[in-house]
């Protein structure tokens, strides 16, 4: 069923994947995410495709969103707590137009159709081909960006970590830098800060995708995080597990002062 709908009447993971009906499900609880779309597997094909009715569906459909966009992999069987597949399903960011969204659809099908891709999923036991839906999305132009568990991944501990960089998450996703670390009791009181070494920003590119900036000395080494959004985050991490269950990987982005959801999903099993 070749379908495009608002993210919040995204409700089948079958046909648009986990990440857009857990966006969805975030925005009917009143979580705050970025306005989007859910693309389904098979209009994202058709596209891929060539397909000129499906493009200018596409392309009709997101155009009020302007841009920039995001443009996101929701494959069916991504985000989960087995398996991930971070790395394999590309993101495309800064997608200047809807006139431009076409290509990106193009590029994400295919990566999740790529021989590593295809090779992760036979590791973990998937023969079949993927139905790769996809989320786009307004792209936000983030003061700070990162990740945050609400159990400590690495301990076990029930505590909140967090880790910041400056600028859009890739800089912390693609370890392009050493983030900011936090971690927060339950009660949301601020246990530890370490400041981390950020020598550049990911931003939005004038020609659309991102670039590394350089960061001025004086912000290398300063948090990227105030009381009030660490307050925020631990909100966020509260009424996330509300809504989903506890053991959440959260991605966020700090926008005009206030915290935004970008993706939430189980923390993956290490190894997977």
């Amino acid at each position: 069923m070749k379908r495009v709908v608002p993210l919040e009447e995204a409700h089948e993971e079958a046909l648009f994947g986990a990440k857009a009906v857990g966006l969805g499900q975030a925005i009917r609880d009143g979580l705050p995410v970025p306005p989007g779309f859910a693309l389904s597997g098979d209009i994202v094909e058709a596209v891929a495709s060539g397909e000129t009715r499906a493009t200018q569906e596409v392309v009709k459909r997101v155009r009020p969103l302007g841009g920039p966009l995001a443009v996101r992999s929701s494959a069916v069987d991504e985000d989960g707590a087995s398996a991930s597949f971070a790395g394999q399903h590309l993101t495309l960011l800064n997608v200047r137009t809807a006139d431009d969204v076409s290509a990106a659809l193009n590029k994400v099908w295919w990566s999740a159709n790529s021989d590593s891709a295809i090779t992760y999923r036979q590791k973990i036991g998937r023969f079949t081909r993927p139905s790769v839906g996809v989320v786009v999305q307004a792209l936000l132009d983030p003061e700070a960006a990162g990740v945050m568990f609400t159990t400590n991944p690495v301990t076990g501990d029930d505590e909140r970590v967090i880790e910041a960089a400056w600028g859009l998450g890739e800089a912390v996703v693609a370890a392009l830098v050493i983030p900011d670390n936090f971690r927060i009791d339950r009660q949301g009181n601020v246990l530890e800060r370490i400041p981390g070494y950020k020598k550049i920003a990911v931003r939005r590119a004038a020609e659309g995708g991102t670039i590394e900036d350089p960061l001025p000395p004086h912000l290398v080494e300063a948090l990227s995080l105030n009381d009030d959004h660490l307050r925020q985050l631990h909100e966020l991490a509260s009424r996330c597990e509300v809504i989903y269950g506890p053991g959440r990987d959260i991605e966020w982005a700090l926008s005009d002062g206030k915290i935004f959801l970008l993706q939430c999903r189980a923390i993956t099993k290490a190894g997977a």
